[in-house]
């Protein structure tokens, strides 16, 4: 038979294509929204960040629970190495020392960290498919969204979770590479920030 000779390689294309069905897409303008009430959740992953051709890689958990947001930066091991959270009093971050930084506005609190502003207050909203409301953005044809000199980018898994959240400015560029993210309300969560 002339399809004889396509039999072994039968189970490697199948393979192939079940790799291709499983794999993140990037999500196309149709998945972006308005700000709407953003549900809780719990994620975590990895995180880069590349400035002047320098990269950081760290591992996160992030929370985003009755309005507060905690996302825990962790070395391969797991050691915690800093923890990033907002609440409505503000922003705060702890070192892996125990020492707190406070600012009013991520913004603040970035720039006096960084040097530079992160825009970490919308990462829950873009996250999420949202653009932040009352905000000029502009999404682009290829499914990407502009905000406030950044350039997004989602790729999703097949529940429409996040996989990849890719922030990119003319500074820096901040990737996000979600291993799970949940959507859970815990009743038990604070309603500021645990280092307060």
């Amino acid at each position: 038979m002339k399809y004889n000779r396509f039999k072994p390689i039968l189970p490697v294309a199948a393979l192939l294509m079940l790799v291709a069905c499983a794999q993140p897409h990037m999500a196309g303008k149709e998945s972006w929204r308005a700000q709407t009430d953003i549900p809780d959740f719990a994620a975590d992953g990895r995180l880069a960040v590349k400035m002047n051709e320098k990269g950081s890689y760290a591992n996160f958990d992030w929370t985003y629970q009755n309005q507060v947001q905690t996302i825990d930066v962790n070395t391969p091991l797991g050691n915690t190495i800093g923890q990033l959270c907002q609440d409505q009093q503000g922003v705060l971050a702890v070192d892996s020392k125990g020492k707190k930084y406070q600012a009013a506005t991520p913004q603040q609190l970035s720039e006096q960290l960084l040097g530079f502003a992160l825009p970490v207050q919308y990462l829950h909203v873009w996250a999420n498919g949202q653009w932040v409301a009352n905000a000029p953005y502009q999404l682009l044809p290829d499914g990407r969204l502009q905000q406030f000199e950044w350039t997004i980018t989602r790729s999703l898994n097949t529940d429409g979770t996040p996989k990849i959240l890719l922030l990119e400015s003319s500074r820096l560029t901040l990737r996000l590479v979600f291993d799970q993210m949940e959507y859970a309300r815990n009743a038990d969560a604070a309603t500021q920030c645990a280092a307060r």
